[in-house]
């Protein structure tokens, strides 16, 4: 264990950071270890993560001060933020400067952002395809990220930025899940028309950050963009159906539609599905499979990720 190098992840016990966490424990013959980073190194998550071997850290991303103490005598580290904790594109854009500095002053040697497009390059905020959200901003928890590139991109630590696509397990934890429509039928419901959608189950996108980080140099101070399958919302209904055995639909409704929806946020992805769908050629491209299944050859489709989770949902 002694030779081995560290990997701090930040979000240990989150979806991205769980799944990277969890890539380095199962890999014991492997080049690295893993040292959890939480706010809460009493949770039950913390807790199943020492148990499987890694190393258990408690620091704040707010805390610029304890991420580098976290971050000390690492070989790399893992940076996500978690915008829908607070929906303030400013405070995640902090948190990414706080880490960015962090890994710079701790001296690693390679930095993973979790990051996604800055939305505004492709439709200023003075385009009305779109309403401008919060003054500044297409898609908050788009565009702050993609910002925030700029942190780690000059920050003199070697890096890479990982661009991620929507989680299948929306689904269970988003309320996406097939819902019954007024005329009683189960339907999915997404404002993408007939465009596909670049999806990826949560886990495997730290099982491609743990092949970035496998791959040496090979991916530093680039792009990388990740997806399992690319699908329209009318090939997703049919596997929801073939799955659960039930007759479940598409409900192809406007992104006008879905921004007007009773929840915080509604506006926000509203926007965001819009963008994927009048840039489905650029998202799609850039978020390649084959890429993306050498980074981790366990790759999950949307067929396979759901039979695994289908008791996970009521439908």
């Amino acid at each position: 264990m002694e030779n081995k190098k560290v990997i701090a992840i930040v979000g240990a016990t989150g979806a991205q950071g769980g799944g990277l966490a969890r890539a380095i424990l199962n890999d014991p013959e492997g080049e690295f270890k893993a040292r959890a980073i939480t706010r809460n190194p009493d949770s039950d998550k913390a807790g199943k993560l020492k148990e499987m071997g890694a190393e258990v850290v408690q620091a704040d991303i707010d805390d610029k001060e304890s991420v580098i103490n976290a971050f000390k005598g690492a070989y790399g580290a893992y940076c996500v933020t978690n915008f829908w904790e607070h929906f303030s594109p400013e405070k995640e854009m902090q948190q990414a400067k706080n880490m960015a500095q962090a890994g710079k002053e701790a001296g690693l040697q390679h930095v993973i952002w979790s990051t996604l497009e800055d939305t505004r390059k492709w439709i200023p905020l003075d385009d009305d395809r779109m309403p401008t959200l919060m003054e500044k901003y297409k898609v908050p928890h788009f565009d702050a990220k993609g910002e925030a590139d700029e942190y780690f991109s000059e920050s003199g630590v070697p890096y890479t930025l990982l661009f991620t696509s929507f989680y299948w397990d929306n689904f269970i934890n988003f309320g996406m899940a097939p819902q019954k429509g007024e005329d009683g039928e189960l339907a999915i419901t997404f404002p993408m028309d007939n465009k596909q959608l670049p999806g990826i189950a949560a886990e495997d996108i730290g099982k491609c950050a743990y092949g970035i980080f496998k791959a040496g140099d090979t991916y530093k101070n680039k792009i990388v963009a990740i997806a399992g399958e690319h699908l329209t919302g009318k090939e997703m209904a049919e596997i929801f159906s073939e799955v659960y055995g039930r007759n479940i639909k598409y409900n192809a409704v406007s992104p006008e539609v879905f921004r007007s929806f009773d929840f915080q946020g509604s506006d926000d992805l509203g926007n965001m599905f819009q963008f994927k769908a009048e840039e489905e050629e650029y998202f799609c491209t850039i978020r390649d499979i084959n890429t993306s299944r050498k980074l981790n050859p366990e790759l999950l489709n949307f067929r396979n990720w759901l039979k695994q989770n289908k008791d996970k949902m009521e439908v």
